[in-house]
């Protein structure tokens, strides 16, 4: 026990030192007179300034990369900012692939360009809709009879193959019977059941491709470097 209380005062003077030190050294710079303005125009040239231009030219070039996304921009919905990280990705995937300095860049660049894929499957809503290959509705307009000038939507199902959707995502096909889905099959007709299992079945996807999207950056966002 005293052993121990003897190592635990030294390694807390050694911390005291070591912060006392440190203040000091804070301390002595701020208090340190600035330098002229040679000498300062000076720095400035060593550390910054003989490479302005290379800032520059590459200013310009980024620039031109992303004045057709800038241009676009709008502050409407999240398929902009999507555009705004796919085109990021893409940059980064070729900057890091194309110069290997890093035993895993090939890698890198690879998982980016995925997540590239994904964002554009994202935006499209390629599986939300996926369901709509599957059926074929006939659809035709009324007119209002208690709305003069306005039409009433109407559509029928021509024909369906639902049942090739459910055999492609079986998995995802028993987690809806159970339940699972935004869109409950109670109080359905028979006729809107395969459907709306069908609905299911792609919202689900859908969001499983922009959770994959996410758990890829997260798990290898910070060994994106050069």
């Amino acid at each position: 026990m005293e052993i121990y209380l003897f190592l635990k005062q030294k390694i807390n003077g050694l911390n005291n030192l070591k912060r006392n030190k440190m203040e000091d050294f804070f301390e002595e710079l701020e208090n340190r007179p600035r330098p002229n303005i040679f000498r300062r125009i000076a720095l400035w040239w060593r550390f910054d300034g003989r490479y302005y231009h290379k800032y520059f030219k590459q200013g310009i070039k980024n620039l031109w990369y992303w004045f057709p996304i800038i241009w676009k921009d709008r502050n409407w919905d999240d398929h902009y900012i999507f555009e705004v990280l796919k085109h990021k990705l893409k940059a980064q995937a070729n900057y890091i692939g194309n110069r290997g300095f890093n035993t895993r860049a090939q890698l890198d660049a690879k998982r980016m360009r995925l997540c590239v894929k994904l964002i554009e499957k994202v935006q499209d809503e390629s599986y939300q809709m996926e369901y709509m290959d599957y059926a074929k509705d006939r659809v035709w307009f009324t007119d209002c009879e208690d709305r003069p000038g306005s039409s009433l939507y109407n559509s029928e199902e021509v024909w369906e193959k639902y049942d090739e959707l459910f055999k492609k995502y079986k998995l995802i096909y028993r987690k809806v019977l159970k339940g699972e889905g935004p869109f409950t099959l109670d109080g359905r007709d028979e006729a809107d059941i395969k459907r709306i299992i069908a609905m299911n079945i792609c919202h689900i996807n859908q969001k499983r491709a922009q959770d994959l999207l996410f758990k890829i950056m997260n798990e290898n966002i910070n060994g994106w470097w050069d």
